[in-house]
């Protein structure tokens, strides 16, 4: 007598305990096999993770894109994909920039943490069966937008480069919430200095003011250089 009870294993990739073994309760409950990668082990990073996961061979991965001291747990898209595991990201980031570079790396699709566990039984399901989990339009759309932010961040990077040292120093305090007054009493120079100084790099960025400029640079990932 055939039974329903699914073959495919899942892998749970996750710093989140409490999160992680509610998942992976609610997946065995429905009959899954269900495998959580530890993360805690001294000498753990993504590399052993890897490793591990791919052992294994699990046909759905759950990953967190956060994975505390480990970092960015999106770096594991693209070698799980490329194994033909079924990556499917949960996070607490809506950032949809971010989203789209998880699926423009191989995911699956990109769920918030805060969705109902049902919904994400069910989305694991349609994985299992090999069918669509987000529609095409939706999918492309993040990932265009990924592209764009990542065109724009090359742009901002490239005009960054055109900074002086002194320009660079100036942006970083002001990146800390330093005011012009307060640039100009360290510097030892007048605020009229400081604020031709903060004129060039505005037009070197160019943005048209300082809160963009460090809108900019920290959108970038950009920090000045250590003195």
């Amino acid at each position: 007598m055939s039974t329903s009870r699914p073959s495919s294993q899942i892998t749970i990739i996750d710093d989140h305990a409490l999160f992680a073994e509610s998942l992976a309760l609610t997946f065995e409950t429905e009959g899954y096999p269900v495998r959580r990668i530890d993360l805690t082990r001294p000498g753990t990073t993504l590399a052993t993770v890897l490793a591990a996961t791919l052992r294994s061979s699990p046909r759905v991965v759950i990953l967190d894109l956060d994975l505390g001291a480990l970092g960015d747990g999106g770096r594991l898209i693209q070698p799980l994909a490329a194994a033909g595991t079924s990556v499917l990201v949960i996070t607490g980031s809506n950032d949809q920039g971010r989203w789209g570079r998880c699926l423009d790396a191989g995911a699956k699709h990109v769920m918030l943490k805060s969705r109902p566990l049902h919904e994400v039984v069910a989305v694991v399901r349609r994985a299992r069966d090999g069918l669509p989990l987000m529609p095409p339009a939706d999918r492309l759309s993040l990932i265009e937008l990924a592209r764009r932010d990542h065109s724009e961040v090359r742009d901002i990077r490239n005009r960054l480069e055109r900074l002086t040292q002194r320009e660079m120093e100036i942006l970083g305090m002001l990146m800390n919430g330093s005011q012009v007054r307060e640039i100009a009493r360290t510097g030892v120079v007048s605020e009229a200095t400081v604020r031709t100084q903060v004129k060039a790099i505005l037009a070197k960025l160019e943005t048209n003011s300082q809160l963009a400029a460090v809108g900019a640079a920290f959108k970038a990932g950009w920090r000045p250089p250590s003195a």
